[in-house]
């Protein structure tokens, strides 16, 4: 009895090495490839960067079109694995990092940090993958690779030149000057003001984005003409040029056409027709359209939201306490805050939080590791759907611009329904919900919180502050 045992472990051991074996080989010959005119092949900090991925097969999960393993194919398997695969694609997708690195150009800082991210804390390949896949498991030195290249692409594609010689290749990057046209500035300042661009005349873009409050307007969602209620939170317009989007679902691909919608918009500001704005504009105006567009400029769509997005363009917020600390200032925050940074990296937070705005580089789903809308109760609205409103591909449901983190401290409530009052929730909630990290310890939120809190900056050479605190 004890050779038969015998022998049939030693069977499945050989029948187990063959489908590995033959995995290995299809892996191989079914891997992404560089073409033999891509620049990847002459920089071999990229070229290790690849073949790590091409290797371990990042493309099965993280892409679609791929041509899978047979086993994925099998009746029990295939369900199983069906919604593994389609939380890979949900979490993360990986064709247009290999696609920049196959023509030899520079992924998103998103993308590199959330490479960064799963790389530092060694999560992937996952280990019920590498049970086939061994070849696919990530030796200390292919994890160092894929990091060097993260590093390399920063520095030679995002580079920070105000950052201290330590701090360059982070994740997170100082507020730069923006450089902007003085006529336009001027106009679009007068007209973020002015009342007279609503229908009724009581509402202008500063009664959402009140310069003095952080650029929000501190309520659960905006409240437009009439008293009508919006359906969404007011996201700052502080540092709102750094986004690659604007609104929470991206509709919007820069800050002119972000400024028209409201105007037209019946809950917020209820116009209707921008010949009729124009004519409201009183004659103090003229001048100022001529020096922005030239002697024959009239207002109308195209010149009222070029300049509100020219003088939006100035509402960065440079200088906080830790762009201080990152130019070199090592005093500029405290030793907590120091902590708390590096908790926020080693969390997972700067996996989407990164760059000059501490996010806005990216979309990213709402409740990537927890249903969030099934623990807040109550229905899903059309503007929980996020960035499906605007494409209406399912694997947009829920996934909204990442908020910046500029400025955060005064930017209450936070999440695009409003629903969370205090920082330290949203700290919790987002680590529960969007990151491994389900339960961080109050110590790991007080220093997150207190580095989150060095993020506020200055704005026309002064420190924000909350006027409503």
């Amino acid at each position: 009895m004890k050779r038969i045992v015998v022998g049939l472990i030693g069977a499945g051991i050989v029948a187990y090495g063959g489908t590995v074996a033959f995995l290995q080989h299809f892996d191989h010959a079914q891997a992404p490839a560089l073409p033999a005119s891509s620049p990847t092949l002459k920089n071999p900090v990229a070229l290790a960067a690849f073949n790590v991925m091409s290797e371990a097969r990042c493309d099965y999960c993280h892409a679609t079109g791929r041509e899978l393993p047979f086993y994925f194919n099998l009746p029990v398997a295939h369900t199983l694995m069906s919604s593994d695969l389609e939380q890979g694609r949900r979490h993360f997708r990986i064709e247009p990092v290999l696609a920049a690195l196959q023509d030899g150009t520079a992924p998103s800082e998103e993308a590199l940090s959330r490479i960064e991210e799963v790389i530092v804390q060694n999560r992937m390949p996952p280990t019920l993958y590498l049970l086939l896949h061994w070849h696919a498991h990530l030796s200390n030195a292919d994890r160092q690779a894929v990091l060097a290249w993260v590093r390399d692409t920063r520095l030679r594609y995002y580079p920070d030149k105000m950052a201290a010689a330590q701090f360059a290749g982070e994740p997170v990057r100082t507020v730069p000057a923006v450089a902007v046209d003085a006529a336009k500035v001027e106009l679009g300042r007068k007209l973020f003001f002015d009342k007279t661009l609503s229908g009724d005349g009581t509402v202008s873009c500063a009664s959402c984005h009140d310069l003095e409050r952080g650029g929000v307007d501190h309520l659960t969602t905006a409240t437009g003409i009439s008293g009508q209620k919006g359906p969404i939170n007011v996201p700052t317009v502080y540092d709102a040029y750094f986004k690659i989007a604007q609104f929470w679902n991206g509709r919007a691909p820069d800050l002119a056409a972000q400024a028209a919608g409201p105007v037209m918009n019946p809950l917020e500001m209820g116009s209707h027709d921008w010949t009729v704005v124009a004519s409201k504009l009183g004659p103090d105006y003229a001048p100022l359209f001529q020096a922005a567009f030239g002697a024959d400029a009239r207002p109308d769509e195209h010149t009222i939201t070029t300049a509100i997005a020219e003088f939006e363009k100035t509402l960065v917020t440079p200088d906080s306490p830790f762009d201080q600390y990152l130019k070199g200032k090592a005093d500029a925050i405290s030793d907590q805050a120091k902590r708390g940074y590096e908790r926020f990296k080693a969390i997972g937070c700067s996996g989407c939080h990164s760059g000059i705005g501490l996010g806005g580089g990216g979309y990213e789903a709402m409740g990537l590791e927890a249903d969030y809308f099934k623990d807040r109760g109550g229905p899903v609205t059309d503007a929980d759907e996020g960035r499906y409103t605007v494409t209406h591909q399912d694997q947009d449901r829920s996934r909204f611009v990442v908020p910046n983190l500029r400025n955060i401290a005064l930017t209450a409530p936070y999440f695009h329904d409003g629903s969370v009052a205090t920082l330290e929730d949203a700290v919790r909630k987002m680590a529960h919900y969007q990151t491994p990290d389900s339960s961080p310890s109050d110590q790991d939120v007080a220093d997150i919180v207190a580095f989150l809190k060095t993020l506020t900056g200055t704005y026309d050479g002064h420190a924000l502050t909350n006027a409503a605190n």
